[in-house]
Formats: structure tokens, C-alpha cells, sequence
């Protein structure tokens, strides 16, 4: 996979990030969701084991292509 790196809202080079691959898909860095009620809510909606989430702030999708 290859990644190209769209942005960041981050000052400091860190997480959040957003990259484009060349499979048509995003790869999106950003902090884990570790609350468990979010968590939970996200396992009744079909997040299976081997998956996570992130939050990222609403201001990295500016970076996202159409």
C-alpha cells in the first residue's frame, strides 16, 4: 500500500494525519477511542474485535479529496 499524506491539524507533526492510498482508500492517524461506553455503542453498531476507531477533529476531513 501506498500512502500519500493529505495533512494535518496537528502544530507539532504528531496525530491527526490523513492519507490517501493508492487502493482508493483513506488511512486516518489519530488518538484511540478507549471510553467504554463509545466503545460499546461502537461494538452494537458491528465494530468487530480486530478493528478500532479514532477520533480526529471535524478540520482534517478539509484535507480529504473528492
Amino acid at each position: 500500500m501506498r500512502l500519500t499524506h493529505l495533512g494535518t491539524t496537528s502544530g507539532g507533526g504528531g496525530c491527526p494525519e490523513l492519507y490517501e492510498t493508492d487502493r482508493g482508500t483513506y488511512v486516518v492517524q489519530g488518538t484511540r477511542i478507549t471510553d467504554a461506553d463509545a466503545l460499546a455503542a461502537l461494538r452494537e453498531r458491528g465494530l468487530p474485535d480486530h478493528e478500532t476507531a479514532v477520533e480526529i477533529p471535524k478540520a482534517l476531513l478539509r484535507f480529504a479529496r473528492d
